[in-house]
C-alpha cells in the first residue's frame, strides 16, 4: 500500500521552489542566457566603437563571424575580421556566383579583389574622386593578388555651349569645345605600386553594354593610357602575369610597354593576344625575351609577319627560360616558320609551340621535322590550319618516328595525307603512354 505525502511536506516543498523559481510557471533554468553569450552579443553590437576579435577563442570567433552585420564599414572589418564565415556571407550577399577556386579558396581575398575590380571598372576620369580608390588601398593591399578588369570607362565629355550674338542681334552661333580630361581611362599609376601582393593583372580597354553610344575609341588604349600603364607596371615588382588583350595595341604602344618591362624581376607570363602588333612590336618582344625571365608568351591574333617572327626566333635561340610560345593567327609565312624551326635547334627549354593558322607550308614542316629529330624537350606542337601538303606530312611523319618526347601534335586541316597523319598520331599515343608510365613510377617512389 502506497504511502501518501503529508500536506505539510508538500507545502514546504512548494515554498522552497518559490524561493528559487519565479511565479511564472513557464520559467526554466535553460532560459537564462550564458554570460559568455551576453558578452559576445555586446561585442557584436559595439564592434565599431570597441573592436575586439583576435583575443577571442576560436569558438567565440565563429559566433561573431556568423552574427556580425555584413553592412559594417570596411575600415572596421577589413583588418579585424579574419578569413571565414563573415566574408563568405559578404560575398554571397553581393554576388550570385562565387567560385572560390579562382581566389585561392579564400573568401576574404575574393571579396576584396572583386570589390577593387568593381571600383576600377566604374571609375570615370574627372568624375570619380581618386580618393575612392586610394582609401581602399590600406584595407585591401594584403589580400589582392589578382585583378581582372573587364572594362575601363572613358571620361564623360560635356560640350560647353557659348552663345554669341551677331552684330545684327538676330542670330546666335553655338561653339562646342571639349576640355581635354586629365586622363583617358583609369590611371593605374596611382594604384599598382601600392598593391604589394599583386601577382596577376588582366586588362581590357573597352566599355561593356555601351548600346547606342558605341564609338570605336571606347575599345582602345590611348597613348596617355599606355604611358601611365607602362610606368605602373614597372613599379609593380611583384607582378608575375600580365594579360592585356583586345585593346587595339599596335607597334608603338607595344614598344613602349616593353621598354618598361625590360629586366622586370618577377614577370613570368605575358599575354598580348588579339591586338594589332606587327613586326616592329615583335622585335621589341624579341628584345624582351633576352632581358626577362618569361616562361609563357602569347602573341595570338596579331599582325606579326616574317620579319617579326625572325626577331622572335633570334631571341628564342638564346633564351633559356621560355616554356610556351603561342603565335597562332598571325601571318608568319615560311619566312617566319623556318626561322622558328632553326631557332629551336639551339633551344632546349621550350615545351609548347603553337603556329596554327600562320600561312606556313611544306618548307616550315621540313624545318620543324629536323627539330623533332634532334630536340627531346618539346612536348606539344600545333600546326593546324596551315597548308603543309603531302611532302610536309611525310617529313613530319618520318621525324616523329625518331621522337620520344612529343605528346601532342595537332595537324588538323593541313592537307597532310592520311598515312602520314596516322603514323604521327601513333607515335604521339606511344609517347603519351610512356609519359604516363613514367609519372606512375615517379609517384610510386615518392
Amino acid at each position: 500500500m502506497s504511502r501518501s505525502t503529508p500536506p505539510a511536506a508538500t507545502a514546504e516543498d512548494s515554498r522552497r521552489l518559490r524561493r528559487i523559481i519565479a511565479e511564472d510557471p513557464d520559467w526554466h533554468l535553460n532560459l537564462v542566457p550564458c554570460l559568455s553569450n551576453l558578452c559576445l552579443k555586446s561585442i557584436v553590437r559595439n564592434i565599431e566603437e570597441k573592436p575586439i576579435f583576435e583575443d577571442l577563442s576560436p569558438i567565440h570567433k565563429d559566433f561573431v563571424q556568423e552574427t556580425l552585420s555584413t553592412s559594417l564599414p570596411l575600415h572596421v572589418t577589413a583588418n579585424l575580421i579574419s578569413d571565414g564565415v563573415y566574408w563568405k556571407r559578404c560575398c554571397e550577399q553581393r554576388w550570385d556566383i562565387c567560385d572560390l577556386a579562382h581566389y585561392g579558396h579564400s573568401w576574404k581575398r575574393m571579396f576584396f579583389e572583386r570589390h577593387m575590380e568593381n571600383i576600377i571598372e566604374l571609375f570615370i576620369p574627372d568624375v570619380t574622386e581618386p580618393k575612392t580608390v586610394l582609401e581602399m588601398v590600406p584595407l585591401c593591399k594584403n589580400y589582392v593578388k589578382r585583378l581582372d578588369i573587364s572594362q575601363l570607362l572613358p571620361p564623360i565629355k560635356e560640350p560647353q555651349e557659348e552663345e554669341k550674338k551677331e552684330e545684327d542681334g538676330s542670330k546666335f552661333t553655338c561653339d562646342t569645345e571639349y576640355n581635354r580630361p586629365s586622363m583617358d581611362h583609369f590611371d593605374f599609376n596611382m594604384l599598382l605600386n601600392k598593391l604589394t601582393q599583386l601577382e596577376e593583372l588582366h586588362l581590357v580597354y573597352r566599355v561593356k553594354q555601351c548600346g547606342m553610344n558605341f564609338e570605336w575609341k571606347m575599345f582602345e588604349m590611348t597613348d596617355r593610357d599606355c604611358e601611365s600603364l607602362a610606368k605602373a607596371l614597372e613599379s609593380c615588382k611583384t607582378l608575375k602575369l600580365l594579360k592585356l588583350h583586345q585593346s587595339y595595341i599596335e607597334d608603338k604602344k607595344c614598344r613602349l610597354l616593353v621598354k618598361y618591362l625590360l629586366d622586370h624581376p618577377s614577370l613570368r607570363e605575358l599575354d598580348f593576344s588579339h591586338n594589332l602588333i606587327g613586326d616592329k612590336g615583335a622585335r621589341a618582344i624579341g628584345k624582351l625575351l633576352t632581358r626577362s625571365k618569361l616562361e609563357t608568351l602569347n602573341m595570338c591574333d596579331n599582325n606579326i609577319r616574317g620579319p617579326g617572327a625572325k626577331a622572335i626566333a633570334h631571341a628564342l635561340s638564346v633564351n633559356s627560360t621560355l616554356l610556351s610560345l603561342n603565335l597562332r593567327l598571325n601571318c608568319l609565312s615560311d619566312e617566319g616558320g623556318q626561322a622558328i624551326g632553326k631557332a629551336l635547334l639551339n633551344n632546349n627549354t621550350l615545351l609548347h609551340l603553337h603556329l596554327g593558322a600562320n600561312q606556313v607550308t611544306g618548307p616550315t614542316a621540313i624545318a620543324l621535322s629536323k627539330v623533332l629529330v634532334q630536340n627531346n624537350t618539346l612536348k606539344s606542337i600545333n600546326l593546324s590550319c596551315n597548308n603543309l601538303g603531302v611532302d610536309g606530312g611525310i617529313a613530319l611523319g618520318e621525324a616523329m618516328s625518331h621522337n620520344t618526347s612529343v605528346t601532342e601534335c595537332d595537324i588538323r586541316l593541313t592537307e597532310v595525307d592520311e598515312q602520314s597523319a596516322s603514323s604521327i598520331n601513333q607515335v604521339v599515343w606511344t609517347n603519351q603512354s610512356s609519359e604516363q608510365k613514367r609519372h606512375a613510377r615517379q609517384s610510386e617512389t615518392k
